[in-house]
């Protein structure tokens, strides 16, 4: 994704959801602002970062050549609406560069994941982004690409996939180590008109 943004000239790009900042270390100078909902990520992003919501971004139409939106939006109860307020602050012919895990993901733990659906995932991409864009691209990847070492890092891979920790505590016990987990998802493009 950097690769493409900065052969292409699509620089700043707005990192909705930034955290902290991970995008910006691969990014030229000046070619990255941040833009997430948490003080405490966002103390420790790089500057320049901005506290809002992704639903409500503090920026003029048309700011920027590129937004990203990685890993984000199964976060948020209504995607569509930051999906919009991503196209809004594109500049005509910016490029969106959205990334979300399958619904599939890390099978291997499957029975001690949340059962739930997401508001937004890999499969949902292609047609939810249709609806703010065109010219959508999508890569998929699906390979065993994580390994856990012990019972520890189980149970904060499990964490951080949304189990309570004294439920993740109990599975990652239960789980032979190591564990390979097979990653699913998706990276898409897709260019405002």
């Amino acid at each position: 994704m950097v690769t493409r943004l900065i052969a292409e000239g699509l620089l700043p790009v707005l990192d909705v959801g930034c955290g902290e900042g991970e995008l910006a270390g691969h990014l030229p100078e000046g070619g990255w602002v941040g833009v997430d909902t948490s003080a405490t990520m966002l103390a420790r992003a790089p500057q320049p970062n901005v506290q809002a919501d992704a639903l409500a971004l503090p920026f003029a139409d048309s700011s920027f050549a590129s937004v990203a939106l990685l890993y984000i939006l199964y976060h948020l109860a209504e995607p569509p609406r930051a999906l919009a307020e991503a196209r809004r602050v594109l500049r005509p012919g910016g490029l969106a560069a959205v990334a979300a895990p399958s619904r599939h993901d890390s099978p291997e733990l499957a029975d001690a994941l949340p059962r739930r659906r997401p508001t937004f995932d890999a499969e949902l991409l292609p047609e939810l982004l249709a609806e703010h864009f065109t010219g959508v691209e999508v890569e998929r990847w699906d390979a065993p690409l994580l390994d856990l070492p012990t019972h520890e890092a189980v149970r904060d891979y499990l964490v951080g996939k949304g189990v309570d920790p004294d439920r993740a505590h109990v599975a990652a016990r239960s789980t032979a180590v190591p564990l390979t987990v097979t990653k699913r998802g998706a990276l898409a493009f897709a260019r405002k008109p």
